[in-house]
């Protein structure tokens, strides 16, 4: 059974072709990334997946429950982390995971929301109102009640975003728990780095359509190829016509030259270097990254992790 599943789903706003005939499945067990630039459609597909706004046409459903017509079953099943920060100012931590507890119908939590706070290293915070924790406190606690009832499939919709690098290591160090232990994770982030890194399958969504849906080996063997990075005791004037069209940087004494996968001789390529004057200091092969192959296929640059 998949874990999630989405046929031939199309949602429209005004002139907007939001998601336009997606279809797709996320298997039990999985590290999905679901990636795409701003706008390309993957916040309204989580929507559409938590029952938070219906879809024009096409069905979904997690884990064989229908979000639709079986909805109470598949919003126990789901467990969604908003890119949003989305809290009630009126309670303090431990109080916002007993009311989402109570939600479901879980009266005997207590054990469960202790371990979640310690996990997410939120005890210490427990009796603290919400409106006064940091903005990566915020996002614990959205973790928190994402998970406060024991949902198999999590849906993270830019977990990192804004958190600094200790509390994105705690709370990668947690995700990949709960992943161990049979959870179905689904990612959304613009920090590549960190899909790169997690997800064992990678999908691309771009203007509402899906556009790879792969390993994340076999999308990056997707990519122009690797890039060969070169260093000259003199600064670079001039590239060989030959290969201009191949120069993705030439800074002072660096030039990368795209290398194309199984086409290219290095050797040949030095040789016209050095026969156009350069005085070649070092030589090094930089394979392609996710970020590359999502440049090529979507045109937009995606965020970097910074610290």
């Amino acid at each position: 059974m998949s874990a999630i599943k989405l046929e031939g789903v199309s949602k429209r706003f005004d002139s907007l072709q939001a998601l336009n005939d997606v279809s797709f499945s996320i298997e039990e067990g999985e590290f999905f990334g679901l990636l795409g630039p701003n706008g390309a459609g993957k916040s309204t597909l989580i929507s559409a997946l938590a029952g938070l706004l219906r879809v024009d046409s096409g069905k979904l459903s997690v884990l064989g429950a229908d979000v639709r017509k079986d909805f109470r079953q598949a919003r126990r099943n789901l467990g969604v982390v908003p890119q949003e920060v989305v809290i009630d100012p009126f309670f303090t931590v431990r109080e916002t995971l007993m009311f989402q507890s109570g939600y479901f119908g879980l009266r005997k939590n207590d054990d469960w929301v202790d371990e979640l706070l310690t996990k997410l290293n939120l005890m210490d915070k427990a009796d603290t109102n919400l409106r006064k924790l940091s903005g990566g406190m915020k996002r614990r606690v959205l973790i928190a009640q994402a998970l406060v009832h024991k949902p198999p499939v999590l849906v993270l919709d830019e977990p990192t975003a804004g958190v600094d690098v200790e509390l994105r290591q705690s709370m990668w160090k947690f995700i990949k728990e709960l992943h161990s232990k049979g959870h179905t994770i689904v990612l959304t982030t613009h920090y590549l780095e960190e899909a790169e890194e997690l997800c064992d399958r990678i999908g691309i969504i771009d203007q509402g359509q899906v556009i790879a849906m792969e390993s994340k080996e076999d999308l990056l063997a997707r990519g122009l190829g690797s890039k060969l990075l070169i260093k000259t005791r003199d600064p670079i004037k001039s590239v060989p016509p030959e290969l201009q069209d191949r120069v993705v940087r030439c800074e002072g004494v660096e030039l990368e030259i795209t290398l194309h996968r199984d086409q290219d001789s290095i050797v040949e390529i030095l040789d016209q270097l050095k026969a156009h004057q350069m005085d070649i200091t070092y030589v090094s092969v930089v394979n392609d990254n996710l970020q590359d192959v999502f440049v090529q296929m979507t045109g937009n640059k995606p965020a970097s992790v910074k610290g």
